[in-house]
Parts: C-alpha cells; structure tokens; sequence
C-alpha cells in the first residue's frame, strides 16, 4: 500500500508499518496471513540485531540495549550473518531509555533491573499483517523470565524525510503506537516538546552528541564524524567545538524542527503484575499528517 494513501485512511487502526532499508510500507491488519507455527522469537546477540535495526529502521540507529529478540522464519534458511534456526525477519530491543526517570512508572520496581524502554521494533515488509502483536507477546515473556516486569514505549509522530539525490523521500510519516494499545499497553499522554537537529539522512543529532562536539568531550570524535560522513568539511587545526558544529550543520543542510513530543506507553508483564503510577488516557486514533 503506498505511504500517501495510508496517511489519509481516516482510520489507521487497521493499518501495521513495515520497514526495508528505511524504507516503510504498510499492511492492513484485516489481511491476516500470520503462521505462527512458522515463526519462533529468540534472544539474538546484539551484532546480528545491531545490523539488521541500523539497516532497516527509519533512525538507522542503535541504542543502548539489554535484550534484542528476533523474530525467525523457521521454514526458511538464515541469511549471512543471521543467527542459525531460520530467516530474520525482525528485531525487538528492550533497553535503557535516555531519561531514565520515564521507568518509574511502575510501583516498586527497580530502573534498569525489573525495567526496561521498549526501543527498537522493526519487521521486515514481507513479514504478514499480525507478525508484531505475536513478536511482541512472545519477547516479553521471554523478558519476564529475565526479571523485567514493567515495559515503557514511546512512539513518534513526527514525519522524517531524508535527502537523496533525486530529491526528498519520506522514510517515516509518523507513529502513532497501535501496536502498544494491541499488546494492552496504557497510554500516558505526551512527552514535553523539544527542539531538534535534524541531518539530511533524517537521523537526529541529539543535544547530548553536539555537546561533545561543543566542549571537546569523550566521544566528540564520533559525533562529529557523523557529520562529515554527510559532507561536513573537517574541523580546522585550533577552531572551537561550538563554531565548527554551527558550520558544519549549515554546510550539509541540517534543519531544526520544534517536536511535539512523542506518545507515551507503558505495561506491566509477567506473572507478578506491578501497579502503573500516573493517569492513563484514551490512546489517539488519527493518522499522522504527511
């Protein structure tokens, strides 16, 4: 289904995203297909899953992880470099958020230990309409074993667009997060708005990577290579942080963008439910505007 025309479906309950190359698709839920039987979730280590989320997620990132599971055709041959037992065909990581205040939602429970941010779900385009919901249930009991009992998730709303040679190309129209209601997720409201760096590949440089840059800490070296990998010119011999990082943004095209903040989402798992703090409220239903 073209991206255009799912983002004018005055419904978009009925509609799960796929992804190849950064690249979404769509399904409609309603076409079901889904062989469970044919499928099995693993833990995978964090190479294969590093590579398949860097490749094929629109952020073309990887965050800090504890747990990657990945969703496996079990009829079908892995790929290179793929764990043995079957193709991949997704990748679920649950991890360390930024702010790890957002984990103490749930009562009694320890950050980092019991709980964990839900930060990479990405499926291939020829995974059948379904996939995630089964994806989802089987990682979090698989998480559950390990100590995890609550689970926070956020989806963002804003459209990303990268540059390429043959103009501008829409690599995300926004999430609104019907997959965490499906997987009876409550929804918190928003996150605060914020101001962000966005690259021409649609990546964000994060206030805490242009701050390296800025000041010369550790890591500032691969922040700024990020850059010039999208053709910064080199720092000069004895140029501040602060003044190369405003040249080199103007020089590739960066923009600044004001985010409303993204949807919050958050579910106890396991045997031993955690009560959520905090007001919960309707989950939003519109589709995200191009």
């Amino acid at each position: 289904m073209p991206v255009q025309e799912a983002l004018h479906l005055p419904d978009a309950t009925d509609l799960c995203q796929r992804w190849r190359d950064r690249v979404p698709t769509w399904r409609r839920t309603s076409e079901g297909g889904f062989a469970p039987d044919s499928h099995r979730v693993i833990a995978i280590p964090e190479g294969p899953a590093r590579r398949f989320v860097e490749r094929h997620h629109y952020s073309g990132t990887w965050p800090a992880v504890r747990f990657a599971y990945g969703l496996q055709r079990i009829d079908e041959p892995a790929g290179p470099g793929e764990p043995a037992g079957g193709r991949l065909l997704g990748v679920l990581s649950l991890g360390i958020p930024m702010n790890g205040a957002v984990l103490d939602i749930f009562e009694g429970t320890r950050r980092y230990a019991e709980t964990l941010e839900l930060n990479r779900l990405v499926l291939l385009d020829r995974a059948e309409s379904n996939a995630e919901s089964w994806f989802c249930s089987k990682a979090f009991k698989a998480a559950a074993l390990q100590g995890i009992r609550g689970v926070v998730a956020h989806s963002d709303p804003q459209p990303r667009t990268r540059q390429t040679p043959d103009g501008p190309e829409l690599i995300s129209p926004g999430h609104i997060g019907h997959v965490y209601v499906a997987q009876d997720f409550l929804y918190l409201g928003r996150t605060r708005p914020r101001r962000l760096t966005v690259l021409p590949d649609a990546t964000v440089l994060s206030e805490r990577a242009a701050a390296k840059i800025r000041r010369n800490e550790v890591g500032h070296k691969g922040a700024a290579r990020r850059l010039t990998n999208l053709g910064a010119p080199p720092r000069q011999a004895g140029e501040a942080g602060a003044r190369w990082l405003a040249r080199a943004l103007e020089e590739i095209g960066a923009t600044t963008i004001h985010h409303p903040g993204n949807h919050r989402y958050a579910r106890s798992i396991g045997r031993r439910r955690t009560r959520l703090l905090g007001t919960a409220y309707p989950a939003p239903r519109t589709s995200p505007s191009p």
